[in-house]
């Protein structure tokens, strides 16, 4: 891969980190040095990827927990794997029961968007099958963090204040007391540079670790969270849990200038960002103007969203074939649609979401493409007694149209917007890549993919370069980086230009590449209080 090293379309005085040995990108730098510690002890990729999501539960709260959802693209011995950790629906929730606690939507807290969390499982089934030191070590510096504390970062500190406030206004009832006891035991949220420690946290951690995760689903754990639910009108329950195990699954790509871009299958929304990229691929952008790339940029993903909140569900309910949406006749049937003018899809209109994700990889040429989410900061507002576990908020997603494939029923995975992506060339690894964010994450990696494939932009350039994020109906929202005279032509074509007053909105990514040689070259956001550790 070709790319100016030194070019940066705006200054956020970072450059592209290299190593050789060992690396890890995260949106965290307390979470990025626990990953690195873990490789330096012996430890494998798939081992400090584990480590560094650990730690994200306890350095990163506003954005992720012990109680969310996971995915993971894993490359081993030239091989790429897909592990899907994300949760059904309990057994007893079903459209009537929804209808007879008065409701006409899936709120955003309480019970009703609470499924079964998958994150737990997810470490044990990673380190079980890929990884090289026990959990009772990986888990380690995540449990340290959490019993002896440490200072609350400027990016955690803004979100942690502003989910206060929110929660404070919308979160009522006796069932969300624990979250203000766990989260604001002062009354407040944490400031920046405050020292914050969770001990319940650390006491949940380490059970998982010495467990590999069997007592959030079969023991005390489990028997807590069904306690919590019962008394407090919930519907899930400790068989729901018992029943639940990750899925491995086989990962889909498309070959995108002469790349293989994976993502992981549905229930995930990975396939909008290949559906996109399979429209992009034929239009030749090195002679297009960037006003025109732009434009065919927000026209693609737009068709690709109108496809995907379509069709997306559980894929036992999916009505049609991943493989036949991502066909070349089909592509090319959706291409014909992008005129000149902005066009008006029919998709529903995005949420946005609180993930965290992160890349590593070894000298051993293992390399992890990780992400796990609360979804929307800290998720559904409950937290379970004694436990730190903060519970998500993922089936907010269900559609409650009986005739949707991803309408909410009884032990069904909502439309799910966590995606990690991992790149290929002739069958050997490029790396790791994501971009977080709710429904960000598939306009994300897109543009990163063409910042990288298409203009060139080294790993730190291509995260550095200002976003856009197409919304609903016309309406893109820009950063306020991007040159006035492209949101000018943008508008004069027929899109809503809105300019947004920060980048809070369009995602934090990490990128690692690997060269022929073996040498890395990693990145992280200048959105985000994120770092590259590596040796």
């Amino acid at each position: 891969m070709q790319y100016d090293p030194l070019y940066h379309p705006f200054s956020s005085k970072r450059q592209t980190v290299y190593a050789r040995n060992g690396m890890v990108a995260t949106s965290q730098p307390l979470a990025a040095q626990a990953g690195l510690e873990i490789l330096k002890r012996g430890g494998n990729a798939i081992d400090a990827a584990i480590a560094t999501a650990a730690c994200l539960t306890v350095v990163e709260p506003t954005s992720n927990g012990i109680g969310g959802d996971a995915f993971a693209l894993v490359w081993v011995n030239n091989q790429i794997y897909g592990l899907n950790s994300s949760g059904p629906s309990p057994q007893s929730l079903t459209l009537s029961e929804l209808s007879k606690a008065g409701h006409h939507e899936i709120p955003k807290y309480g019970w009703l968007p609470v499924v079964v969390p998958g994150i737990p499982a997810a470490w044990a089934a990673l380190s079980e099958r890929f990884g090289e030191l026990p959990l009772t070590k990986v888990l380690r510096p995540a449990i340290e963090y959490a019993e002896r504390g440490y200072p609350i970062s400027p990016t955690l500190g803004y979100y942690w204040n502003s989910a206060f406030k929110e929660y404070s206004n919308e979160l009522k009832g006796e069932k969300f007391r624990y979250w203000f006891e766990t989260f604001a035991p002062r009354g407040r949220a944490p400031e920046i540079g405050e020292m914050w420690q969770s001990p319940d946290h650390a006491q949940t951690l380490q059970i998982i670790a010495d467990t590999k995760a069997q007592a959030f689903y079969q023991g005390d754990l489990a028997r807590k969270i069904d306690q919590f639910s019962r008394t407090t009108g919930g519907f899930l329950r400790q068989e729901d849990l018992s029943s639940f195990q990750p899925e491995w699954v086989e990962p889909i790509k498309v070959n995108y200038r002469g790349y293989d871009v994976w993502e992981m299958p549905p229930n995930g929304h990975g396939l909008v960002a290949l559906l996109a990229l399979n429209i992009l691929k034929g239009f030749d952008f090195s002679t297009m103007d960037r006003n025109e790339a732009y434009h065919t940029q927000i026209e693609a993903i737009k068709l690709a969203f109108a496809d995907g909140k379509k069709f997306i569900a559980d894929p036992k309910n999916m009505t049609l074939r991943v493989e036949d949406l991502l066909s070349e006749p089909y592509a090319a049937k959706r291409r014909q649609l992008i005129s000149q003018k902005a066009a008006l899809p029919s998709p529903g209109s995005p949420d946005r979401g609180g993930t965290v994700y992160l890349a590593t990889a070894d000298s051993k040429g293992n390399m992890v493409s990780y992400i796990q989410s609360n979804y929307m900061g800290f998720g559904s507002g409950l937290v379970v007694p004694g436990t730190g576990i903060a519970l998500h908020n993922r089936g907010h997603n269900f559609s409650l149209d009986p005739l949707h494939p991803n309408c909410l029923g009884p032990g069904k995975k909502p439309y799910h917007t966590i995606i990690p992506g991992f790149l290929t060339k002739d069958s050997q690894a490029v790396g790791p890549f994501g971009v977080m964010g709710g429904f960000m994450q598939p306009q994300g990696h897109v543009q990163v993919i063409m910042n990288c494939l298409d203009f060139a932009l080294n790993p730190q350039a291509a995260l550095d370069a200002p976003r856009w994020q197409w919304v609903e109906g016309k309406t893109v929202e820009i950063e306020h980086q991007l040159p006035e005279h492209i949101a000018q032509d943008l508008a004069r074509r027929g899109h809503d230009i809105k300019w947004a007053l920060g980048s809070g909105g369009f995602g934090r990514g990490e990128i690692i590449w690997r060269d022929e040689h073996g040498v890395l070259a990693g990145a992280t956001e200048p959105r985000t209080d994120g770092c590259v550790a590596a040796w």
